[in-house]
This record gives C-alpha cells, sequence and structure tokens, in this order.
C-alpha cells in the first residue's frame, strides 16, 4: 500500500514538473502576403511556406516592406527567431491547401507562435484566401 501511494505522489509530482514546462502562446500576427513576399532578396522566388513566411517577417521588420494587413511581432523581429522560422513551421501545423496558397501569394495568414519562456518551438500557420 505504501508503495503505491509513494509512485502515485511521484507521479503526481512528475505531472506537476511536466505542467510547468508546457507550452504557451508567446505571440501572434496577421499578415497579407503579397508579391515582394514571394522573392528573397536576391530576387529568386521562394518555392516552401517556411520561406515565405520567413521573408514576409524580414521584409516587414528589416526592409519595411508592409502591405495592408500586415502586422507587427515582437518575436519576430529577432533576426535570430527568424532564422528558426524554418524548424517552427515543420515543429508546427500548416494544412496542405494552406501551403499551396501561401506559396501563390495574395492571402492572409494568422500565425501563432508558441513556445516556452519567450523561446519560440513552433507555430500553427492558418491561410485565408
Amino acid at each position: 500500500m505504501k508503495r503505491s501511494v509513494l509512485a502515485a505522489v511521484v507521479l503526481a509530482c512528475t505531472g506537476l514538473a511536466g505542467a510547468a514546462q508546457a507550452q504557451e502562446v508567446v505571440g501572434s500576427y496577421a499578415a497579407y502576403i503579397g508579391e515582394d513576399d514571394l522573392y528573397n532578396s536576391q530576387g529568386e522566388r521562394l518555392t516552401e511556406p517556411w520561406q515565405v513566411l520567413r521573408q514576409d517577417r524580414a521584409n516587414y521588420h528589416k526592409f519595411k516592406i508592409r502591405q495592408r494587413g500586415d502586422e507587427g511581432d515582437p518575436f519576430f523581429s529577432d533576426v535570430n527567431n527568424r532564422a528558426a522560422m524554418e524548424q517552427m513551421v515543420m515543429n508546427g501545423s500548416i494544412e496542405a491547401q494552406a501551403a499551396r496558397d501561401l506559396l501563390r501569394g495574395g492571402a492572409t495568414v494568422y500565425v501563432t507562435i508558441y513556445g516556452h519562456k519567450g523561446r519560440g518551438d513552433y507555430v500553427d500557420v492558418t491561410v485565408v484566401r
């Protein structure tokens, strides 16, 4: 009996430690994906959703290229956080049709950034055409 109570206490404490590490929303934004967001700084057409999302944030924060509907976000104002965009998209979610719509441009994206203690771990991306 004592072992089962001890095991229950250990499991409960383990669960609490895991909850302390739970992901939280560290930021979100909406942006319109325009023609400028579909090309990198060398003029090459981007072919992956994460590339377009990263370019959109670089355009917004670094190059001050903005379309109607673009919102700011403090998280991707940091160049290192923009560099992590690929991994964050891979760790997150974007529907296949949403990815195709994003790559065509002319769509609005809603991005929610999840992480812990200000660190971004993944993004959820919704695209509306």
